[in-house]
């Protein structure tokens, strides 16, 4: 495979990682329990729990500052096919990252990344749009305007 090919398969995977990180576990449950031709998966590590630092900036240009922490689960687990899974999310949800995980390791495999594409990863996304134009429609409807007016004295 080419150099700019694993570049682009890197890109895309990462984006379906954020995707089944944002996912809910009922949503990555019923995926699975609808999935045909389940493979064999074997727990590499985890889930376990954890704690990540989180940094900021002051104005969004300053030097780092430790912000504070927050928790994270992550996951790996191997399929009987051979692909490795990977999965971190916010939170204690270790049947959520497991699945993530499960569903990172089908992604990568040519055969069945369509299915998880259209089954799992689309199914997301229109929520996490949904709810995205949601809050931008809230937010909008609490937008002052505020103007200038020239008094004739000028």
């Amino acid at each position: 495979m080419a150099a700019s090919e694993t570049a682009i398969d890197e890109t895309s995977r990462g984006e379906a990682m954020a995707v089944l990180a944002r996912a809910t576990q009922a949503e990555l449950e019923a995926a699975w329990s609808d999935w045909r031709d389940k493979p064999e998966v074997e727990p590499v590590r985890g889930p376990e729990t954890g704690l990540v630092m989180l940094r900021g900036r002051i104005g969004g240009g300053g030097s780092p500052f430790n912000f504070g922490e927050a928790t994270v689960t992550r996951a790996t687990v191997r399929l009987s096919t051979g692909q490795v899974g990977h999965a971190y999310a916010l939170g204690t949800s270790k049947g959520k990252v497991r699945y993530a995980a499960i569903f990172d390791a089908l992604w990568q495999d040519e055969q069945t990344r369509d299915d998880v594409e259209d089954a799992v990863l689309a199914p997301v996304r229109r929520r996490v749009q949904a709810r995205n134009e949601s809050r931008a429609a809230e937010a909008a409807a609490t937008k002052v305007d505020f103007f200038t007016m020239v008094r004739g004295e000028d």
